[in-house]
């Protein structure tokens, strides 16, 4: 969640921060995504702690000295520099709906907070600051893994970029996902993920290599012990594979689709060829895909070198409980997310999102997702 959350926050900044207005598209689907996993990625960590109101220790037994007790700063500044984002960036479609009637007009009288224009400097600086945090959050993230010495697995310096380059693989896949079951069907956004895409699993794959090669050619250190370590694992040689396998078949399958003659057509072009739902169609299966890969990889590292033992020799089991420890745990943060997404589809005109300013009506801002050639027959519904 945690991971999504900041690289989806990244693949928003060059409209919302930085005014770049073709991804625009894109950038409404990210902060959508990236609002979403932010709301629910810290309350599965305060559930992890299995006695969530401990949570305070951190702040009164503060220890500069600990990743986690830097991450427990660092992750509430990050929570309101998104929120501030996401306030500052559907303002203006806020304020456009406040005659609306019923509650969701109402919401947006009292979320708009006025009828003043909303600076786009303030967009910016706020986003920045988001940034800056974010990277905060890719760092503790990953160094407090890859402190453990009991794991070496874990503690080697190519765990933290091989976590970045994974988020970045499932925030796109996610963008790509919500672009087709939202409506928008934007393919400028297929073509700048799909790019995306290209470039994280590219990256995934050198730091990969580069970590296997570490432990290959050395015979002491934490990369060749954690070589050293799931030689006898066949359960975790098992995922592993089928993770590799996955990311592999995920970086053809995207080269494949980037060399398409649909895909080197402009926006306006790709929207009236006759490849465009077969286009959508792998599009939305292969951000599936990466979203399975950012999974795996972090199922491998976190969970499945469980399997293997870190003090005592021979093969420990490892199975994940039905209850709220394993499997309903894990049911239940998606139900969380999903409930997010679905009140902020409800209450929130997010397809409006825009680098401050004003928006005079609803429709002015964005693509209104009635009439796109993919939901225009479906008769998909519009909250805005």
């Amino acid at each position: 969640m945690i991971a999504v959350s900041y690289a989806s926050l990244w693949l928003a900044a060059p409209a919302l921060v930085f005014g770049k207005k073709a991804w625009l598209p894109t950038a409404r689907l990210a902060l959508i995504a990236c609002v979403s996993t932010t709301l629910v990625a810290p309350v599965a960590l305060l559930a992890d702690l299995h006695q969530p109101l401990r949570f305070w220790h951190f702040y009164a037994y503060a220890n500069s000295h600990s990743w986690m007790s830097i991450g427990s700063v660092v992750l509430p500044l990050y929570l309101v520099s998104v929120l501030g984002l996401a306030w500052l960036a559907w303002r203006p479609a806020l304020q456009a709906k406040r005659n609306a009637s019923g509650l969701s007009g109402m919401l947006a009288n009292w979320l708009s907070l006025g009828s003043g224009a909303t600076p786009r400097a303030l967009v910016a600086v706020v986003g920045v600051a988001a940034l800056v945090l974010s990277s905060g959050i890719m760092l503790y993230t990953g160094a407090e893994l890859a402190i453990v010495k009991a794991r070496p697995l874990w503690h080697t310096v190519w765990l933290p970029p091989m976590l970045v380059t994974t988020g970045f693989i499932a925030a796109a896949g996610l963008v790509l996902v919500l672009n087709r079951v939202s409506g928008l069907g934007s393919p400028n956004t297929i073509r700048q993920m799909l790019y995306v895409l290209l470039v994280a699993c590219g990256l995934a794959g050198l730091v990969a290599i580069s970590w296997f090669l570490d432990g290959v050619n050395a015979h002491v250190g934490s990369v060749a012990a954690a070589l050293e370590s799931v030689r006898y694992s066949a359960s975790w040689h098992s995922t592993a594979l089928w993770g590799g396998v996955t990311g592999i078949a995920l970086f053809v399958a995207v080269v494949f689709l980037l060399t398409r003659p649909t895909l080197k057509q402009s926006g306006s072009n790709l929207a009236s060829t006759s490849h465009q739902p077969t286009l959508f169609a792998w599009a939305w299966l292969l951000g599936l895909v990466a979203i399975h890969m950012g999974w795996m990889f972090r199922w491998v590292v976190l969970m499945d070198v469980q399997h293997v033992a870190r003090n005592s020799a021979g093969f420990h089991h490892y199975g994940i409980p039905a209850g709220s420890s394993g499997m309903l745990g894990i049911v239940g943060t998606f139900g969380l997310w999903l409930a997010a997404i679905l009140l902020i589809e409800l209450f929130i005109p997010w397809r409006q999102a825009q680098q401050g300013g004003f928006v005079a009506t609803p429709t002015h801002a964005s693509q209104d997702a009635t009439t796109h050639p993919l939901t225009a027959k479906k008769g998909a519904s519009s909250h805005v």
